[in-house]
């Protein structure tokens, strides 16, 4: 019997390691009676969209990967020609993200958004809920033009590094802040630590047995010796034999840091101090998740509903650059002040008096360290320098740009020109990436190595006209699967269109003719808001947009009410690591669990499905005429029906 059940469990086992790949070929080979028994086109198109949405949902396999899936399937199928499908793989919007990550390879370069970033932490203070604040601040203005991972993957090590700053010097001075306090067994453990502190630091000296130089590794304290664990590293004591004299030798294990997760709870002097860590690394997630909704580039969600809005209802001149960020922004800034509270009243409480005051007659020692520390890493930077003023330049003439091209109450710059409608918001983000490659990073007419800045690579202190960024530079950047992952959803999107699976389905949804606009656009957030948890953001949005218009058509409701804010609620996927990549990057630097995510989560993602249920009923009303069925929807809806 024990022999049984243990080639049961080991079967198991082996099921649960291919159960990817049993997924991968049980789907395709189940759904496949659909097409077989009812050869129609809307048959074959709702096969590959089934298919398709669940590769993404489950991630079977890599998204770029599953958005291939239309590419092969819709030929075979007799739905699209290979031609077609593939043109819907790359679109203006493709163009639009080249120009954005040019720029962002400049900024991150030349160190602009670490300027940018300790400038406004130094603004803010250092009192933990200004502190909060104002990184969440910056996190805000970087994510609008970055992406969200990219912006915290930038902003996470700043804010590390103040947090250090933190819980070392409460561990070194604990009785000396008088705005904390402890619980029993911890005042026990810190005392402990404070008699151990007074002992000497140990030196461990590496002995090279090719040049027998001795060479300094770390400082590192008696007491967190004999606890076996110094920031991370496993430490072992070796026997004293044959150490020459040295002091006892200690093996040191390099964990894996990509698979260890440091837990620091004992390493805080105290537990406000470890609120203190939980508040400020989940507010920059949340707050890259802001900054991410009032540009149509910020994420890629953006993107993808911009084009297929565009495609699907192309007379249609209402979403560009400047009436996103009219309707976006205010979401925003409302939405960071309420996360900012909601994040303040779970980890630090409601006294705002202690945790956000300015004054300097209240700020302890710890937060004077703190702030000196930030001063010492902005002083590291150096005067700015001439590559940063060009990267700002760009950044400032490319938002002005996008600003005026077409901005609805004035005349923009397009009309300068004779033929209409053959400028985007593309041609202007691809004409300055451009310039990017070719404009010197060394200020013209000078002889002087200084006036390049320290991070400059090799080639280019070497060739004195190195331009701003190289193409490695552009390529470490662009997320090419999401560039594919976009065009697959593109590419659904044309398959239901010319198939008239999108009509199908809007027939089937007349039931719900009866409910009110407001009605509908909040079972669609919660809807999406939900699913977004579990799946990728722009998998799930891409699944739910053909719906969501055919849905809109069918009920007589303006498309934008149901799809704006389904777009912004499908980025709010913020209670899981694996919600979305910011996410997962706060987790791994190990200051929240799980439960810290869910319970700060489920808060944000309220806020975030009130705010823009609030924005779409409000001033969204007059903005996109939400009041009225469109005419371009009106002939868009006849289309398809014939």
């Amino acid at each position: 019997m024990r022999l049984e059940a243990a080639a049961r469990m080991d079967l198991f086992r082996k099921l649960w390691k291919a159960r990817k790949l049993i997924l991968v070929v049980f789907i395709p080979l189940s759904l496949l009676p659909l097409p077989l028994i009812h050869p129609t086109s809307e048959a074959c198109c709702a096969y590959v969209l089934i298919v398709t949405a669940v590769y993404w949902v489950s991630e079977a396999v890599p998204l770029g990967a599953a958005a291939l899936v239309p590419a092969f399937l819709y030929p075979l199928f007799g739905v699209l020609k290979s031609s077609e499908v593939a043109a819907e793989y790359c679109k203006d919007t493709t163009l639009l993200l080249m120009g954005v990550i040019c720029l962002a390879a400049s900024i991150e370069k030349w160190n602009l958004h670490k300027r940018i970033a300790l400038r406004m932490v130094m603004i803010a203070g250092a009192k933990p809920g200004m502190l909060v604040l104002g990184f969440m601040c910056c996190t805000v203005f970087l994510s609008m033009w970055l992406s969200n991972t990219s912006t915290t993957a930038m902003v996470m090590p700043i804010a590390e590094a103040v947090l250090q700053q933190l819980i070392c010097t409460g561990l070194a001075d604990s009785h000396d802040d008088s705005e904390t306090t402890e619980a029993p067994e911890e005042d026990t453990a810190v005392s402990d630590k404070e008699e151990n502190q007074e002992k000497n630091q140990l030196e461990l000296l590496y002995r090279n047995d090719s040049d027998c130089t001795k060479q300094e590794l770390s400082m590192l304290e008696v007491n967190e010796v004999q606890t076996g664990e110094v920031n991370g590293f496993c430490l072992k004591p070796v026997s004293n034999q044959g150490s020459n004299g040295h002091l006892p030798q200690v093996e040191i294990e390099i964990p894996n840091v990509k698979r260890v997760k440091a837990r620091r709870d004992s390493q805080y002097p105290t537990k406000r101090d470890h609120m203190i860590c939980k508040c400020l690394s989940l507010s920059i997630t949340y707050a890259a998740t802001i900054g991410g909704l009032i540009t149509i580039t910020g994420t890629s969600t953006n993107l993808i509903f911009a084009e297929q809005f565009n495609t699907r209802y192309p007379d249609a001149k209402v979403i560009n650059f400047g009436t996103w960020f009219i309707f976006s922004f205010p979401i925003a800034i409302i939405m960071l002040v309420l996360t900012w509270l909601w994040l303040h009243f779970l980890f630090l409480g409601c006294n705002f008096r202690e945790t956000c005051s300015l004054s300097k007659k209240r700020k302890t020692k710890r937060e004077m360290l703190s702030e000196r520390r930030i001063h010492e890493e902005y002083a590291k930077l150096g005067p700015i320098s001439y590559p940063e003023v060009v990267t700002g330049v760009f950044f400032i003439l490319m938002t002005l740009l996008w600003f005026t091209r077409e901005p609805g109450f004035v005349p923009g710059w397009t009309s300068l020109f004779e033929k209409k409608g053959y400028r985007t918001d593309a041609t202007v983000s691809v004409l300055l990436g451009f310039l990017l490659f070719l404009i010197p990073a060394r200020r013209p007419f000078s002889s002087s190595s200084s006036s390049c800045c320290k991070d400059t690579d090799e080639s280019s202190e070497s060739d004195p006209l190195a331009p701003m960024i190289t193409w490695k530079d552009f390529q470490r950047l662009m997320p090419w699967e999401i560039v594919i992952l976009v065009g697959g959803g593109y590419a659904l999107a044309a398959g239901c269109k010319v198939s008239g699976l999108s009509v199908w389905i809007g027939r089937q949804l007349e039931p719900m003719s009866g409910l009110p606009p407001w009605a509908v656009t909040l079972l669609a957030c919660l809807l999406v808001s939900a699913v977004t948890e579990f799946a990728s953001n722009p998998a799930t949005l891409t699944v739910f947009l053909p719906i969501l218009s055919a849905l809109s058509e069918t009920l007589q409701i303006n498309p934008l009410h149901t799809l704006i804010p389904s777009t912004m609620c499908v980025s709010f996927g913020v209670m899981l690591p694996v919600g979305n990549p910011p996410n997962a990057i706060v987790f791994s630097y190990g200051h929240v669990q799980i439960s810290d995510m869910v319970k700060a989560g489920f808060g944000v993602n309220l806020i975030g499905v009130a705010v823009v249920m609030l924005a779409i009923t409000t001033w969204g009303v007059p903005l996109f005429s939400l009041t009225e069925f469109p005419a371009w929807a009106v002939a868009r809806n006849v289309t398809g029906s014939l």
